[in-house]
């Protein structure tokens, strides 16, 4: 079985596991995410308008002391670009449905939150196949260094997430029970230094 077709089999179980944990609510993991964005803070932010069960990372972005921007799909096939957001941003639908902001300036963000359909231990994740994230990532990082933190609920992690050359590894996992930094072993979350305030 090729990685393309392993993938999609594993996407359908892991909406599953999501949807599930989403309906019991996301406990401390705003606070988890501030910490863990804690050294970055006043870099460019990339963040996520939420969509389905994904956990909700709009907090965390309100709270920032920093700019913050949220993905626009350009079109298939290419990197996403990202478009200044804040709370009272006026907000249209974009592309499969996702919000953006109506207007603003486009900026390059320094580090993201990614939403995810699964995860690894080792911090690679499944995303909804469109390789947007991959393609993005993959020329931020032409430069240098950019951290990217998955944020995801503790039930959306699997053994191994079938990977493609493409695919672009996170430098953090976190979840409402702590953070995951990946390695090449299976472990567990462990718990993030507590809340950060700004």
């Amino acid at each position: 079985m090729n990685a393309v077709v392993e993938k999609s089999a594993l996407r359908e179980a892991a909406f599953a596991a999501r949807a599930l944990a989403h309906a019991t609510g996301q406990g401390r993991a705003t606070d988890h995410l501030l910490a863990a964005l804690a050294p970055h803070r006043g870099k460019v932010l990339a963040g996520y308008m939420p969509m389905r069960s994904e956990i909700d990372p709009l907090p965390a972005m309100a709270a920032w002391d920093g700019p913050v921007c949220v993905p626009v799909v350009i079109a298939r096939g290419q990197p996403l670009r990202f478009r200044a957001w804040t709370p009272g941003s006026r907000m249209v639908e974009g592309a499969f449905g996702a919000l953006i902001p109506e207007s603003g300036d486009w900026l390059v963000p320094q580090v993201l939150i990614v939403p995810l359909v699964a995860f690894d231990a080792r911090g690679f994740r499944l995303g909804y196949g469109g390789g947007f994230y991959d393609r993005t990532l993959e020329g931020l990082r032409a430069t240098g260094p950019v951290p990217a933190i998955g944020f995801a609920f503790a039930a959306q992690q699997v053994d191994a997430v079938p990977i493609e050359p493409t695919d672009q590894p996170l430098d953090l996992i976190v979840t409402e029970a702590g953070v995951l930094r990946p390695g090449p072993a299976k472990s567990l979350p462990e718990p993030a230094a507590g809340p950060c305030r700004s």
